[in-house]
Formats: structure tokens, C-alpha cells, sequence
């Protein structure tokens, strides 16, 4: 056998060790669907099914580097992701640019959007916070994660890019209760943000507030405010159970759905493959949570246990997010259905995550506590 070939060989062979097979089949599954639903949704612009098909590519990539690394390096390094993210996010105010808000940095070659990357940088944050204390988590310990987990959400909140801001938070807070937060906290914590409550809604701006309102009687401005939940619904019900066939949904291609393609991507699935469709998508979604769910019980060490954790639930709390909005059972807030809406930045988050998913998987035979 030539040398150079038997090298590469077993460095193939190493590489592959890293990853899952069952979470890169569930993945892999799910971005074909993705690219055979913005196909429709776009009106079959196969320019659009390409961009999101690199997209993937690079965020395939990304994940495949960061497997390679091993969860102690990622725990290290760990602040300093967190406190790039910040930099970035800190930069918006001053360079922001988008067609839907001041939201993305324009790198040249593409945009980035740094509120993104906090889903990954803050749950990282707070393992590596919580992986050094003592478990359950002191009232000194919590403090600090939730100053960790605020300042990013309030920059990002004020943007304003609420729709970005409650996943973030929400990711860090994950960490925090998978690591043994008492009920006592949990229930006090909860009540202190229902106390709260009445503060936050005059801190929303005017067209959130609208949202909001929009929410409880989309019909009180059908032709305003109201036409993206009724149009939603609408595309959601004439689905049936089969659907109207793949390419054939009347709401995308007569654009009475809006942002087809990215927020409401999730109702074109739904009029043109039913019920089944979207069961299926469900069982997709549910398969790779339950994965991230047995490979973070599975670890060894306490930063991956909780980031492996806290990475699984966000993922799977943006498809409740999104589902609940084009179902009319949340307000729109712009949050988009993870790996199936069309988007670069959010890809890339999120298939990074991934990629340290599998990293504690094949390295959990190597770390201790």
C-alpha cells in the first residue's frame, strides 16, 4: 500500500471517530429536508437552495474541526469565546446593518450575526462557571451566572432584538437548572420575573407591544398587524393530513405567507406535507434532543455534562419558539425553526454546538470528574 494513501487512511479513520453516526444521520436528514422545503418556498430558486447548501457545508465543517478538540481545551477556552461574543455584539450598535434591523456585521463575505453566537458562548460561559463550583450552585455562584447570562441579553434585547435575546437567556438559564438548581430558586426566580413583569412591558418598544396584542386578536387588524399569524394558520390548516404535495402550496407561491423562507418556513412544510410532514419533523427534532439529552448523561465531566445539556434543550427550545408562532400560539418574534430556516449565522451556531456535542461523546471515556 502506497505510504501517503495508508496516512491518510488513519487520519480518515480518526477524524470519523469523533462524530456521532446517529446525531450526523438525524442532522444530515434534517438540512435535506431543509433544502427540499426552500426549494418550494423560494419559488425554486435554486440560487437560494445553494447559498443555504454552502451554508450548511460550512457549518458541517466547523462542526467536524471542533470534534476534534477535546472538551478540556473547549472548557478552557471557554471565556474567551464568551468574551469575543460580547466584543462583537458590542459592535452592532456602531457597524449594525440588515434588512429586518441593525442586527448583523457585514464581514464582506457575509453577515454575522453576533447575538447568534451567544446560544453557543454563554452555555459554554456557564458550564465552565459551574464546572468549577460546587454543586448545587450557591447563591453567590448564581448570582454570577445570571450577571454572565443579563449582560448579553440586554444588550441584545435593547438592538432590539427581542426574538434573539429570550433563546440566549434561555440557554444560560438551562445550564444553570440542569446543574441542581433548587425548587425554592426556581420558584422564587419565577416569581420575581411574573413581579417584573409590568416593568418589561414598558420597557418593549411600540411594534412589540403590537406583537404582543397582535397575539391575543390577530383578527382585531386582519390586513395589519394580524396578517402573518392568520396567513400562518391559514397555510397550517389547509395542509390536511397529507398535505397539498411539494411544490404546490398556495400560500408561499401566491406570497400571502410572509419571510417564507426563514420564520415561516415551518407553515410551507406544513400546507404542502400535512400533518405527517410535520410529525415527521417533530420526530427529527425530538430524536436529536433526546441524542444530546444521552450523550450529556453519559459524560464523565461536569462542563460537558451541562453544556451537552443546555446546548440540547436551546436547540429544542427554538422549535417550540417557532412552532408555537406559526401555529398562533405565540407572539411572532422572529425567532427561525433551527437548521430548516433559511440563515447562515444560525446554522453555523448551531452545527458548531453540535460539533461539541461530539466531542464529549468521543472523548468521554478519557475525562474524568
Amino acid at each position: 500500500m502506497i505510504p501517503g494513501l495508508h496516512q491518510a487512511r488513519i487520519w480518515t479513520a480518526r477524524i470519523a471517530s469523533r462524530l456521532d453516526p446517529v446525531l450526523l444521520g438525524l442532522l444530515l436528514l434534517l438540512m435535506a429536508l431543509s433544502l427540499a422545503v426552500l426549494f418550494s418556498a423560494s419559488g425554486g430558486r435554486e440560487s437560494v437552495v445553494i447559498a443555504q447548501g454552502v451554508r450548511f457545508g460550512i457549518g458541517l465543517t466547523a462542526m467536524l474541526a471542533i470534534a476534534q478538540i477535546a472538551p478540556t481545551q473547549l472548557r478552557t477556552w471557554s471565556p474567551w469565546l464568551y468574551l469575543a461574543s460580547l466584543g462583537l455584539l458590542a459592535l452592532v450598535p456602531v457597524f449594525g446593518s440588515g434588512r429586518s434591523g441593525q442586527h448583523w456585521l457585514d464581514l464582506g463575505v457575509f453577515y454575522l450575526q453576533p447575538g447568534e453566537l451567544l446560544k453557543l458562548s454563554v452555555p459554554m460561559m456557564l458550564a465552565w462557571l459551574l464546572h468549577r463550583a460546587v454543586l448545587p450552585p450557591t447563591p453567590t455562584v448564581l448570582l454570577a451566572g445570571l450577571a454572565l447570562i443579563g449582560l448579553p441579553t440586554l444588550m441584545i434585547a435593547i438592538q432590539p432584538d427581542l426574538g434573539t435575546a429570550v433563546p440566549v437567556a434561555a440557554s444560560g438559564v438551562l445550564a444553570i437548572f440542569l446543574a441542581g438548581l433548587s425548587w425554592r430558586w426556581i420558584a422564587g426566580l419565577g416569581l420575581a420575573g411574573l413581579a417584573s413583569a409590568p416593568l418589561a412591558w414598558l420597557a418593549l418598544k411600540d411594534y412589540q407591544k403590537q406583537r404582543i396584542l397582535t397575539f391575543i386578536d390577530p383578527e382585531s387588524d386582519p390586513l395589519g398587524s394580524g396578517w402573518n399569524i392568520i396567513q400562518s394558520k391559514i397555510a397550517v390548516g389547509s395542509g390536511g393530513l397529507f398535505g397539498k404535495g411539494w411544490t404546490a402550496g398556495s400560500q408561499a407561491r401566491l406570497e400571502f405567507l410572509p419571510e417564507q423562507t426563514t420564520d415561516f418556513i415551518f407553515a410551507v412544510l406544513a400546507e404542502e406535507f400535512g400533518l405527517a410532514g410535520v410529525l415527521f419533523a417533530l420526530l427529527l427534532y425530538l430524536a436529536i434532543l433526546a441524542r444530546c439529552l444521552w450523550i450529556a448523561a453519559e459524560s464523565r465531566d461536569g462542563f460537558g455534562r451541562l453544556v451537552v445539556g443546555a446546548l440540547g434543550l436551546t436547540f429544542f427550545l427554538y422549535v417550540v419558539l417557532n412552532g408555537g408562532m406559526i401555529a398562533g400560539l405565540l407572539p411572532v418574534v422572529g425567532v427561525p425553526m433551527p437548521l430548516l430556516s433559511f440563515g447562515g449565522t444560525s446554522a453555523l451556531a448551531f452545527l458548531a454546538g453540535f460539533g461539541l456535542v461530539m466531542s464529549v461523546h468521543s472523548h468521554r471515556r478519557l475525562l474524568g470528574h
